[in-house]
């Protein structure tokens, strides 16, 4: 029912489910999982989603006239958010319908709050909490910790769905629950 191209490159993965439409040079690294829907186009530039990244339902990835659109190590990607030719660091969340545009980099450990619209060529530092329209720092504070977190918490589940569970066994709960402790509110 998807696609993935001649380009794409699958580097063992976690899961890449069956509607993902993966379309010129994309790198997915290690532990990552690609969910339904998700569009990835790389024509002109690459796409390169790192180790253990999630890319949520419904995520749209294109690149740049002129820029790659890389995604680091440890991310989550949520449902609905446009990423256009910009540079994700490693740890980083991004909200639900956030859009992120050409040349915009996104420091590491960084939080982008849902519905935040971040414009051309903007530059946020590490440990960033973004939010808003246009998109500006609310918070500073590191929040690797949560993002990783979130991120390990997709990779579970990611190789359940390989495996054809679509559930968390009781053990793989009481390790999220002891997981969650060590992890503060974000």
């Amino acid at each position: 029912m998807g696609h993935i191209g001649t380009d794409v490159t699958l580097d063992n993965p976690a899961f890449v489910h069956e509607t993902a439409w993966l379309y010129g040079k994309v790198y997915v690294g290690p532990g990552a999982s690609i969910w339904p829907n998700v569009v990835t186009r790389a024509e002109a530039h690459e796409i390169r989603i790192g180790a253990r990244s999630n890319i949520q339902d419904f995520v749209m990835i294109h690149v740049g006239n002129f820029t790659p659109t890389v995604i680091g190590e440890d991310c989550s990607i949520t449902h609905h958010v446009t990423l256009h030719g910009c540079e994700i660091g490693d740890r980083c969340l991004v909200g639900i319908n956030a859009t992120i545009m050409d040349g915009a980099k996104i420091g590491a450990n960084s939080i982008v709050a849902g519905h935040t619209l971040i414009g051309e060529n903007k530059v946020f530092p590490e440990n960033s909490v973004i939010a808003g329209v246009p998109g500006k720092v609310i918070a500073t504070r590191d929040n690797s910790k949560q993002t990783v977190f979130n991120a390990r918490f997709y990779e579970m589940i990611a190789r359940n769905y390989d495996a054809g569970r679509e559930r968390l066994s009781d053990a793989q709960r009481l390790e999220l629950k002891s997981l969650a402790k060590s992890a503060p509110e974000i």
